[in-house]
């Protein structure tokens, strides 16, 4: 009872985290930066996602770009394109597989069927968070050593933009639920999970009657 109420909470979590990989891989506030200029009503708030740059003006005009051209684009940001779609197929397979070793499901055949199902859920889902981590953190990173350059001039500055709070988020929800669909599929005895059953075979007896009536021939 309690293992399959642990298997329903990593299934929120993976839902949760399935969704939040998803809205931060297409949401274009990965980068946001504010320009006020002279005038503040006439500000200028600039979006930068990982497919294409936004730019919202105070009269309410939106308009974006899309980002055709791959090797024009810095490393950071190629490989958070990588590493977020990967996260986003990981997460997709890891949730369905993950369902099918969930023991409140009646599908998946038996229950060492449904623990080997949730053990491989479990890893695509913490592959996963591990995939949705690195690029949320890497751009954190240039984003932040680019705001403490001196060199680099205030227009040029940006700040984390909520896309990147929801990729960490989510892997974080991630990474926890595949831990949870891993540990719950395990044996309660360690020591039967390390080490395979080992069969007893029965003694075998002699039947005391026809020795006893071959010693009585002999007296």
């Amino acid at each position: 009872m309690a293992s399959t109420g642990l298997q329903l909470l990593a299934f929120v979590l993976a839902f949760c985290g399935v969704s939040g990989v998803l809205a931060a891989t297409v949401l274009p506030n990965w980068k946001v930066s504010m320009d006020s200029g002279s005038n503040i009503i006439m500000s200028i708030i600039q979006l930068q996602g990982l497919w294409m740059d936004c730019t919202c003006y105070s009269t309410g005009m939106f308009s974006c770009t899309l980002q055709y051209s791959v090797l024009s684009l810095p490393t950071h940001v190629q490989a958070a394109r990588a590493t977020m779609v990967l996260a986003c197929v990981l997460s997709a397979l890891g949730i369905c597989t993950s369902t099918v070793g969930m023991q409140c499901i009646r599908l998946g055949g038996d229950r060492e069927t449904k623990s080997h199902a949730s053990f491989v859920g479990g890893l695509c889902l913490m592959s996963a968070g591990i995939s949705g981590l690195i690029p949320t953190v890497w751009y954190t990173k240039e984003i932040i050593a680019d705001f403490l350059d001196l060199t680099v001039p205030e227009s040029h500055k940006h700040e984390p933009g909520g896309a990147v709070y929801i990729g960490f988020i989510a892997a974080m929800l991630l990474l926890i639920s595949g831990i949870i669909f891993c540990t719950s599929c395990m044996k309660k005895d360690p020591e039967a999970w390390l080490s395979p059953p080992t069969q007893q075979h029965p003694p075998t007896t002699k039947p005391e009657g026809r020795s006893a009536y071959h010693l009585k021939d002999y007296v």
